[in-house]
């Protein structure tokens, strides 16, 4: 067995069961203790899990990390649609905006008034389809099509996105942490992101509260960066804290 095949064994487990100890795993693949608090401890890396004593429980909400669009877009729905009506205000006076192409953004673009006439950049290709009907210049990246995603992503992408500078960057995230930031679990979405969120004049970071105090694989921008943080319910008070002395506008 390679280790990339132990490392899915493992994660299937802990999907299935919600946890799994050292002992049982260690048994299943047929390998050391040691190797398996390795393993274990590169999955909680990735957002996957999180260490216990003696093993390990599943994060919640990772289980649908890399899922196709289609079923991401059924999590959490009525928290994103919350989500959307409260970004809808902050785009009131905006011309330009990128938009990446999670599922929250759509929801957000879907929720936009018909009367709404500005130009949306994005690497999305789902909210074409949704956003045909409205009154908005969209405009593709172009770039290498990923089908887990529906979204294009590679080098192409990424010189569009540098072309424009935009008002506002829609971003959304797979997990955020006061100390470690704004974390995402795709490499090439945090990539183009990043670019987004390099040549915006104000970054929207729209995330729902099971993102709260998370960690995933991929460290997108310091939480310094964000203007503007919208979730679904007010979150503890040491975020309100924080995003008071960090000048970070907080809308729940």
């Amino acid at each position: 067995m390679t280790a990339k095949e132990r490392l899915a064994m493992i994660q299937n487990l802990i999907y299935k069961n919600s946890r799994a100890t050292i002992s049982e795993l260690s048994e299943l693949c047929n390998v050391t203790e040691e190797t398996i608090r390795k393993d274990l401890n590169k999955l909680e890396e990735e957002g996957v899990l999180t260490r216990v004593h003696g093993g390990a429980i599943l994060n919640q909400g990772s289980q649908y990390k890399g899922v196709h669009f289609v079923q991401r877009r059924t999590v959490n729905l009525g928290e994103k649609r919350i989500i959307a009506q409260h970004a809808i205000e902050l785009l009131k006076g905006k011309n330009t905006i990128f938009a990446d192409s999670s599922t929250t953004v759509a929801e957000a673009l879907k929720a936009l008034p018909e009367d709404f006439d500005f130009t949306v950049v994005s690497n999305s290709t789902e909210i074409f389809l949704e956003l045909a009907q409205k009154n908005l210049n969209l405009i593709s990246t172009g770039g290498q099509f990923n089908r887990k995603y529906l979204a294009l992503q590679g080098s192409v992408a990424k010189e569009c996105i540098r072309k424009y500078n935009v008002d506002v960057a829609l971003i959304s995230c797979k997990a955020l942490d006061r100390v470690r930031g704004v974390q995402d679990s795709n490499e090439s979405e945090a990539e183009l992101k990043k670019i987004m969120i390099e040549h915006a004049q104000e970054v929207v970071l729209l995330a729902d509260h099971d993102k709260f105090d998370r960690s995933a694989f991929v460290r997108l921008m310091s939480m310094e960066q964000i203007h503007c943080l919208v979730t679904d319910r007010k979150p503890e008070d040491a975020w309100i804290q924080y995003c008071l002395e960090h000048e970070i506008k907080l809308i729940y």
